[in-house]
C-alpha cells in the first residue's frame, strides 16, 4: 500500500470516528506513524520526515478460519517450547482485542487452558475485561495478540493482569516490530520480527 493510499485510510478512520490508537491498532501501524499520515493528509504541503515503521497486513491468514487455525497451532507450540525452556506454569490464554482474540481462543482450546479477553483502553476508557470469561485472578496467563508496534498496548495488558493479581507468564504475537525479548520482564516471542533498518 502507497503512503498516499494509507494516509487516505487513516483520515478515512479518523472521520469514521476512530482514535490515532485505534486508526494504528487497525492498520498495524505505531501512534506517530498514524500521526504522520494524519497531518499529511491534512496538508498539501507538509513535507515531514516519515518515522520508521513498518506497515503490516496479514489478511490473507485472516480470512480464513483454517489459516487462523494453522498459525494457532505454530503459536502454541511455540509456548510449550518457552514453557519447558524457562520452566513457567500457565492457567490461562489471553487475547487482546480485536486481533489476538480468534488466535487464543483456539490456542486455549489447544492447551486446554482457560480463556479470556483483554480490552485495551481508548481515549477515554480504561482497560477492561470481558466478564463473561474466565477470571484472571490466581492465573499465569499467556497474553496473546498480531502485532506488537511500539508495545504500549502489551505493557497495558500485563499491568491490567498484574492489578487483578494474575501473572503475566509470557506474550507471543504475529510479527514483533521491537528489538525487544521482552515486556515489563515478561518473555516476547513472535512468529516474525520485522524492523526497518535505518542508516
Amino acid at each position: 500500500m502507497s503512503i498516499e493510499k494509507m494516509a487516505k485510510k487513516a483520515n478515512e478512520l479518523r472521520e469514521e470516528g476512530h482514535t490515532t490508537r485505534e486508526i494504528g491498532q487497525e492498520m498495524h501501524l505505531s501512534k506517530a506513524t498514524i500521526e504522520w499520515l494524519l497531518a499529511k493528509q491534512a496538508s498539501s504541503d507538509f513535507n515531514e520526515k516519515l518515522p520508521p515503521d513498518v506497515k503490516v497486513g496479514w489478511r490473507s491468514i485472516g480470512v480464513s478460519g483454517s489459516r487462523i487455525n494453522s498459525i494457532a497451532e505454530i503459536m502454541a507450540d511455540i509456548i510449550l517450547e518457552e514453557q519447558e525452556k524457562r520452566e513457567f506454569d500457565f492457567d490461562m490464554i489471553a487475547g487482546i482485542t480485536n486481533n489476538g482474540v480468534p488466535l487464543a481462543t483456539i490456542i486455549s482450546d489447544l492447551l486446554g487452558a482457560d480463556f479470556g479477553i483483554i480490552r485495551p483502553s481508548r481515549e477515554g476508557t480504561k482497560t477492561n475485561y470481558a466478564s463473561n470469561y474466565a477470571s484472571l485472578k490466581n492465573k499465569n496467563v499467556v497474553i496473546i495478540d498480531d502485532v506488537i508496534s511500539t508495545g504500549s498496548t502489551a505493557k497495558e495488558a500485563i499491568n491490567f493482569i498484574r492489578e487483578r493479581e494474575g501473572t503475566p507468564v509470557m506474550i507471543i504475537v504475529l510479527i514483533n516490530k521491537k528489538a525487544d525479548n521482552e515486556l515489563e520482564n515478561v518473555p516476547l516471542r513472535a512468529l516474525i520480527r520485522a524492523r526497518p533498518v535505518r542508516n
